[in-house]
């Protein structure tokens, strides 16, 4: 017995706590009643929660919880000194202080051996690597962090009242590890509101939870088990297995993402907090600028209120608006990952969304029906999925070797032997598709279904969907992608 609280009690980096494990989903169940009990005793509630989410934190990612309690500190006492202070200087001096501390912590866990590296490349020097790792949701509860501080300065936010209330507002578990990234304008005054949680509230976040599931435990994991073995030899395969790995891995990302968001945006629902929407079937887009507008919100959203707009936006002619779109991009593609594909990554969406933006004229003189609309998000997704190679491939030569293939040895002959090798693969893949494109009306109906059904029905639907999960899932639990960014 005592082994096995052991167990449970401390931070197994071979096994850290995730939303699809089933220790986090009896631990949440025992949290419930008691946080049900606490809610409207808000102080108490808050140093419950806290307590939960550190745990939590702790569980995913062991000491580094003690990181996350230092950046806490440090913001809360110098966003008291921005509000104390009338004069400018003072002001932005401590506002540099705190993007300083933010960006210098992130910066030596992310991006020091990348530096390294490259460095000893380009001045063939020899310095040895850092022996770092890096904190799981670091630059998540960073780009919170900036978020905070950045709209203190301006008086978009008000200040934390209390060291607890940002804490909590930092360490909120259901979007502590990989988002949403949350502003602390909309949340903050959530804190100590008294939002009644209704049935209805409740069902819609377990009906968020169960989707979020489905998408990740059984859609992108099933879809992984081909995608890891084609991304780990990009020399050995041909260039139609290639692509089906490249269109498996649009399908695993956004199912393995937006199922993380999904979950996480369904367990603050159940205990009265709206984190917003992450995720608006970026796959519909028909565009890149309006994927972007539908990927990831609560980054694109951050990259344009702290990156792009703070460089002038478009507020400075066509070229620096072209040099400020593609610069914006740069940093998201390295915010992803310390690495030349993340910067090629970002870089070419930067580019895409350049070319959209200079040939809006072009693009208003075509016919808007049907079948140009269907041919737009064709090559929009063609074009999103391609650099996806970049994003997933483990080096930037392994993408271009992948896209090279495809491109140079396409063989439409083997699909037949594809479609018989990995017939229930091509299944799951195919039919997530097509569930991306059904019409948005469909899902609201799905979903008033889902709440007006009888407990026995809902249930049921749970039997079902554990048992999907266990019949597709891997025999270990698999991280989310976004954890390791």
């Amino acid at each position: 017995m005592i082994d096995y609280l052991k167990d449970i009690l401390q931070y197994d980096p071979q096994s850290p706590m995730l939303f699809n494990s089933g220790l986090f989903w009896v631990l949440f169940c025992l949290f419930l009643p008691l946080y049900a009990v606490l809610r409207r005793r808000k102080v108490m509630m808050m140093v419950y929660v806290v307590a939960f989410s550190l745990f939590f934190y702790y569980k995913s990612s062991g000491l580094f919880f003690l990181l996350l309690i230092v950046r806490a500190v440090i913001d809360y006492y110098l966003s008291k000194l921005i509000v104390a202070s009338d004069r400018r200087i003072v002001r932005r001096t401590i506002l540099s202080l705190s993007l300083l501390t933010s960006l210098g912590t992130l910066a030596y866990f992310k991006y020091s051996n990348f530096f390294i590296v490259n460095l000893n490349t380009l001045l063939t020097t020899n310095f040895q690597l850092v022996d770092v790792i890096l904190p799981v949701g670091i630059s998540f509860y960073t780009f919170q962090s900036i978020s905070y501080m950045v709209d203190v300065y301006r008086g978009k936010a008000d200040c934390a009242e209390t060291l607890l209330d940002y804490l909590f507002f930092l360490s909120f578990f259901p979007a502590l590890v990989a988002g949403p990234i949350v502003r602390a304008s909309s949340f903050m005054p959530q804190i100590r509101s008294n939002y009644k949680i209704t049935d209805t509230v409740v069902f819609g976040g377990l009906w968020l939870i169960m989707v979020g599931l489905l998408k990740k435990a059984v859609v992108a994991d099933y879809i992984a088990q081909y995608t890891n073995i084609i991304y780990s030899n990009p020399q050995g395969y041909s260039g139609l297995e290639y692509a089906m790995g490249l269109v498996g891995y649009s399908v695993q990302i956004y199912c393995d993402f937006s199922g993380y968001s999904d979950m996480a945006i369904g367990l603050a629902r159940i205990l009265g907090f709206d984190l917003g929407v992450n995720f608006k079937s970026p796959y519909k887009a028909q565009n890149i600028t309006d994927f972007w507008r539908r990927w990831h919100i609560s980054l694109s959203s951050w990259l344009k209120d702290y990156v792009y707009i703070p460089l002038g936006g478009n507020r400075l002619g066509k070229f620096r608006t072209s040099l400020n779109l593609f610069l914006t991009m740069l940093v998201a593609g390295l915010w992803h990952g310390a690495g030349w594909n993340f910067i090629v990554w970002g870089g070419f969406h930067g580019l895409g969304l350049i070319v959209h933006r200079n040939l809006k004229q072009f693009f208003s003189r075509i016919p808007d029906n049907k079948i140009v609309k269907i041919l737009c998000v064709g090559v929009t997704f063609a074009f999103v999925s391609l650099l996806w190679a970049f994003f997933r491939a483990p080096d930037l030569g392994a993408a271009v070797t992948m896209l090279d293939k495809i491109f140079s040895e396409f063989t439409p002959s083997m699909f037949v032997p594809f479609v018989q090798a990995r017939g229930l693969w091509l299944s799951v893949m195919s039919g997530a598709l097509l569930l991306f494109f059904i019409p948005e009306r469909w899902y609201g109906w799905l979903y008033q279904t889902y709440l007006k059904s009888h407990l026995i029905v809902k249930l049921c639907l749970f039997v079902v969907l554990v048992q999907l999960i266990l019949e597709l899932s891997g025999a270990n639990v698999t991280p989310f992608i976004y954890f390791q960014f």
